[in-house]
């Protein structure tokens, strides 16, 4: 069963946030909701135990490869290790998709890192093409002169 993150069920999906993003921290994910820059967050339960979310988003500025606006995006995907390949990301992806219709979306975009192969994998799987490799450069500027 999926179902929308709500107030009652946010400490759960903050939980399994944490795990695809441990840098950030379950009250940090919590917060982020409730300031309102998640909106679009959505829970896999089996058997009344969260064991995957997603993470969607509407985009409207540009996103590589896509041609049409907005785009919906995969933010990102999570299923507990034990539940993998077991088709449940696959029904995540699907309900993404109806998702995006929904929202008048004809594409769904997603990212991941150039040596996560697991996710690259992830995404072939499910039927995501590759369109674009990138190295991100930032470069600190001192202001005092």
């Amino acid at each position: 069963m999926i179902t929308s993150v709500k107030k009652l069920n946010e400490k759960e999906w903050a939980n399994l946030c944490h795990k695809l993003w441990p840098d950030t921290s379950v009250e940090e994910f919590i917060m982020e909701r409730k300031n309102g820059r998640l909106p679009y967050e959505y829970l896999y339960y089996k058997d009344n135990t969260p064991i995957a979310f997603i993470s969607l988003s509407l985009r409207h500025d540009y996103v590589e490869g896509t041609v049409f606006s907005p785009v919906a995006y995969l933010e990102g995907i999570y299923v507990e290790p034990e539940y993998q390949r077991k088709q449940i990301g696959s029904k995540l992806i699907e309900f993404a998709k109806s998702w995006a219709k929904a929202n008048g979306c004809k594409e769904l975009a997603s990212d991941c890192e150039l040596d996560n192969v697991n996710s690259s994998l992830f995404h072939e799987r499910v039927g995501f093409t590759e369109v674009n490799r990138i190295i991100c450069y930032v470069m600190k500027i001192d202001e005092k002169k």
